[in-house]
């Protein structure tokens, strides 16, 4: 595995209504994204109630509290939720000076938006508890992965930590490790079984991760195979073709170059061998935009070995005329 960072961190944590707190930290062997990461939600329930809008492009439901301030927001037909909490800071020093800092918060929520779906019980017990969740997020658990992340453990299986994207041979890193793969242990899915593979212990590789933490750690359903069905398909385009989620950036086979629609924790979807035709063929998890104004994914990959937003094998930007700008295709909400 790679080397872990020893770094001082100063994070500075914005909280919804506008006061700043320092957090002053010297963590031995943990880098600055973990650090961040641990920040937690403001958590306090709208004064005088929730009032809701509803937008469109996507059709979505946003939750405001008396004073007008955006709580959270629901796309139809997606689980993914958006929340607002205090400010955190993403930061990956050894690849990239950018950062990101944002008070988006994502949640998977119990069933997929629907308009008017305010008005069900599971709603109203889930969003208080939502709002005051202090446990990481999908953005904090995508980023317990990247270079130096310490190893987490839960019965016995280590869930979390620095990973690679596979093994290494002559073609250099090898595709095809799967969730099971870095936890080493087989998986029965609803259409087939797996069996984890040794070599590929700690390993992840695109489509692997995006399962790894929408999957394993978020509880999203999974299947073995790349089919369409009630769950999220193995591979890069059969997420893209087959798997579930809404459409926010359709796929038009060319360059994707309108974000509008965009909000952090969406999957992101890339065609990285044209040569080999118009598939996707590469995935990420959208992060939001960056110190620079610009908009980053976090993806596992072959030439940085392992999950990354920062820039070894190609630029982690959508926008632009980078590697990764240049093969984005299209986007989906969860």
């Amino acid at each position: 595995m790679r080397r872990a960072i020893r770094i001082g961190v100063l994070v500075a944590v914005i909280g919804v209504s506008g006061t700043a707190a320092v957090y002053v930290a010297t963590q031995e062997k943990q880098d600055i994204t973990a650090l961040s990461a641990s920040a937690a939600p403001g958590g306090e329930a709208a004064v005088g109630g929730y009032t809701y809008e509803r937008l469109e492009n996507p059709a979505r439901t946003v939750v405001r509290d008396s004073l007008g301030t955006q709580l959270a927001s629901f796309t139809d037909g997606s689980r993914s939720a958006m929340l607002t909490g205090k400010s955190r800071t993403f930061a990956e020093p050894k690849f990239t000076t950018a950062t990101i800092t944002s008070s988006a918060w994502i949640r998977f929520a119990p069933e997929p938006w629907k308009a008017g779906a305010e008005n069900e019980a599971w709603f109203r017990d889930w969003l208080p508890k939502a709002l005051g969740d202090t446990s990481p997020d999908l953005l904090a658990m995508a980023l317990q992965y990247t270079d130096g992340s310490e190893p987490q453990t839960s019965k016995k299986l280590r869930v979390a930590g620095d990973a690679s994207f596979g093994p290494d041979s002559a073609e250099g890193r090898l595709e095809k490790s799967d969730f099971y793969d870095y936890l080493g242990v087989d998986w029965e899915f609803p259409d087939k079984r797996e069996k984890a593979e040794r070599t590929r212990f700690g390993s992840l590789d695109c489509s692997g991760f995006v399962r790894m933490v929408y999957g394993y750690r978020a509880g999203y359903p999974l299947l073995g195979g790349n089919t369409k069905g009630a769950g999220l398909p193995r591979r890069a385009w059969a997420m893209s073709e087959l798997g579930p989620g809404t459409p926010v950036i359709a796929d038009t086979k060319k360059q994707a170059s309108n974000y509008s629609a965009l909000q952090p924790g969406d999957l992101l979807f890339f065609n990285l061998e044209p040569q080999l035709g118009s598939q996707v063929s590469h995935t990420g998890i959208y992060l939001g935009i960056d110190s620079d104004g610009k908009r980053r994914v976090l993806s596992s990959r072959k030439v940085a070995n392992g999950p990354t937003f920062g820039d070894a094998g190609g630029t982690s930007l959508i926008d632009g005329e980078g590697t990764y700008a240049k093969a984005f295709r299209a986007a989906k909400r969860l």
